[in-house]
């Protein structure tokens, strides 16, 4: 699993930008499932921030941007623009998610909370050809194309690394909660 975090970390202690990069860094050449942690993200701040490269040395009528110079700035330019966006929790908006790459997607709101979506309402979700195409995709190669057979050296290191890039995630989602959390007593406490 490769793991990717995208957002504006500048404002995230030391600490955490390093186990951020260390973490990315260490799963950067696994390719079958990436995991994306959107962290302080922002749709408006994605668009803003991919400009900058783009204006970078032009100047007057060449300060206009197209589509083809821009997308390969936008935080997520290394993933498809997903077929099918789920909101669970009865919110109907995207509240300032994705906006460049929701652009074409299906849009689907449930009241339900993830906990609570029942299987119906999945199967349903993914009625439509888009999502399904999508799915079928995303499905895992068949058992048949796995190596088997005792695991080389390689292998064994290939493991060792993961193991460690999942400590390492596991340790970065625990910060990143706990300065959530932290942020969300701070304010509470400010609004008494």
């Amino acid at each position: 699993m490769r793991l990717k975090v995208v957002g504006d970390t500048q404002r995230f202690e030391p600490k955490i930008r390093a186990l951020i990069e260390q973490a990315e860094h260490l799963t950067a050449a696994n390719q079958r499932l990436t995991l994306t942690i959107a962290a302080n993200y922002g749709g408006r701040w994605d668009i803003l921030q991919a400009r900058q490269p783009v204006r970078e040395g032009k100047s007057g009528r060449e300060r206009r941007s197209s589509e083809e110079q821009l997308a390969p700035y936008l935080a997520m330019s290394y993933a498809p623009e997903p077929d099918l966006f789920i909101r669970t929790g009865g919110e109907q908006r995207v509240s300032n998610f994705l906006l460049w790459q929701l652009a074409y997607s299906e849009l689907l709101f449930h009241r339900y909370a993830v906990a609570g979506l029942r299987r119906r309402g999945a199967r349903r979700s993914v009625s439509s050809p888009t999502a399904a195409a999508s799915a079928a995709s995303a499905a895992p190669a068949s058992r048949s194309s796995r190596r088997s057979g005792p695991r080389s050296p390689e292998r064994r290191a290939g493991g060792a690394r993961a193991a460690t890039a999942a400590a390492l995630i596991a340790a970065l989602l625990a910060a990143l909660f706990s300065l959530l959390l932290r942020a969300r007593c701070v304010r509470r406490a400010g609004r008494r």
